[in-house]
């Protein structure tokens, strides 16, 4: 079992920047791959960005890419989201997932841990 839990959401202006942070419970934090989504009311979760378990290989939405990072740093036991120029369509709950194959995953179905989710207000 691994349980998952988000911070560093909050409110920014329109251009600013925030650093999610995701700490993982457990031993085998190093063997999942990672990833994170965000979802808005009335809407799907989507996928934002994935890393896999050794860190060596990222992918990202395309509507961040450029603007988002994302890292890991297995010896904490945590994945970070670093989000910069941020735009108010970022605005959501972003949620981070733990997925029990190492590969980097963008897909919900192929996470098998979420954690509670932080809110990130961007205003304009």
């Amino acid at each position: 079992q691994v349980q998952l839990a988000e911070s560093g959401g909050g409110l920014v202006q329109a251009g600013g920047s925030l650093r999610l942070s995701c700490a993982a419970s457990g031993r085998t934090f190093s063997r999942y791959a990672m990833g994170w989504f965000r979802q808005v009311p009335g809407k799907e979760r989507e996928f934002v960005a994935t890393i896999s378990s050794s860190g060596s290989r990222t992918y990202y939405a395309d509507s961040v890419k450029g603007r988002f990072t994302i890292s890991r740093d297995n010896a904490k036991n945590t994945v970070y989201l670093q989000m910069n120029s941020l735009k108010p369509e970022d605005m959501a709950v972003y949620y981070c997932a733990a997925s029990l194959v190492s590969t980097i995953r963008t897909m919900k179905h192929e996470y098998d841990y979420w954690g509670q989710g932080t809110q990130v207000t961007v205003s304009s």
